[in-house]
C-alpha cells in the first residue's frame, strides 16, 4: 500500500502532492514499482494534529481519487474517517477505506456498511492532537489492541459489515510510547487470534528515529527491517512510503517463509 498523502502538514511528505497532477505522477511511480493499494489521505493525523471539516478533507481527495481510478485503473484506499468523505469518495470508485478512528465518528458506521467496501479499523489511544502525550495502558500492549479490534470487530458486525470485508491495523505509533510499539510488534502474534488480516504502518515513524536517532530522511533501512519483521509475525499489507525498497524486502522475507513450503 503506497502512501499518498494529500495534505500541506503529513509528518514526512507534506505539502508535496497538494497539486492533483503532482499527485497522479507520485501514484503512478509508486504503481510501478510494485504497489497494489494507494491510500489517498486528505487530513493529517501526525501526533499533535487537529481535524478539519469533511468538506475541506473532501475538497482535498475527491479530485485526487477520481483521477486514479478513472486514468490509472488503481486500486484506491481512502484514508478517512469522514462518512461524508466515505460517501462520496465511494461513488467516485474507491475501493476500501482506512480509518485511524476504527469508524467510531457519528455516522462512520452507517457510511461504511452502505459502501460494501472493504475497511481497515485501527487502534488509537486518545486523538491525533493528543495521543502522544504520555500514553499509557493499564493492561500489556497487545492485550489492549486485542480487546480494542475485538470490540470494533462487533460494532461492525452489529452494523452490518461482514467479517470478510474487514482488515486490521494495530497502530504503530498512535497512543503508544516507543517501548509500546516495539513490544506490539514483537508479540503482533497475538492479534491472529482475531482471525482477519493485518495491515502495519511504520513507515519512516518517530519509533524508527528514537531507536536509530534518525531524521525522517534517512528511516529507510530501520523501516525495511520493521516491514521484513512484520510480515514475518503475519502482517499481509505493507503501508509504506518508499514502495520499491520495501516490494524487495517482502518479496525476499516471502521467499524466507515459503522454503520448503511449495509442493
Amino acid at each position: 500500500m503506497g502512501i499518498l498523502n494529500v495534505t500541506p502538514d503529513s509528518f514526512s511528505d507534506g505539502g508535496r502532492h497538494i497539486v492533483v497532477d503532482d499527485a497522479l505522477r507520485h501514484a503512478e511511480r509508486m504503481l510501478a514499482e510494485g504497489a497494489a493499494i494507494i491510500d489517498v489521505g486528505g487530513e493529517s493525523t501526525r501526533p499533535g494534529s487537529q481535524s478539519i471539516p469533511a468538506q475541506q478533507e473532501l475538497d482535498r481527495v475527491a479530485p485526487v481519487v477520481e483521477r486514479l481510478v478513472r486514468e490509472l485503473d488503481a486500486l484506491v484506499s481512502v484514508d478517512t474517517s469522514s462518512p461524508e468523505v466515505m460517501r462520496e469518495t465511494a461513488a467516485l470508485g474507491a475501493g476500501m477505506f482506512n480509518d485511524v478512528r476504527a469508524l467510531q465518528c457519528e455516522g462512520a458506521l452507517q457510511a461504511a456498511a452502505r459502501s460494501g467496501l472493504p475497511i481497515c479499523v485501527m487502534h488509537m489511544q486518545g486523538e491525533p492532537s493528543d495521543m502522544q502525550q504520555a500514553p499509557h495502558y493499564a493492561e500489556p500492549i497487545e492485550e489492549a489492541v486485542v480487546r480494542f479490534l475485538a470490540e470494533r470487530i462487533a460494532a461492525c458486525e452489529a452494523a452490518g459489515i461482514r467479517r470478510e470485508r474487514l482488515i486490521l491495523d494495530p497502530g504503530f505509533g498512535f497512543g503508544k510510547t516507543v517501548e509500546h510499539n516495539l513490544r506490539l510488534l514483537r508479540r503482533m502474534q497475538h492479534l491472529e487470534a482475531l482471525g482477519l488480516p493485518l495491515l502495519v504502518g511504520m513507515s519512516r515513524k518517530s519509533m524508527i528515529g528514537k531507536v536509530l536517532e534518525r531524521p525522517v530522511e534517512e528511516r529507510l533501512p530501520g523501516g525495511l527491517a520493521l516491514a521484513a519483521l512484520a510480515v514475518e509475525r503475519g502482517a499481509r499489507i505493507l503501508r509504506v512510503h518508499d514502495v520499491g525498497p520495501s516490494v524487495d524486502a517482502v518479496n525476499m522475507t516471502w521467499a524466507v517463509l515459503q522454503e520448503g513450503l511449495e509442493p
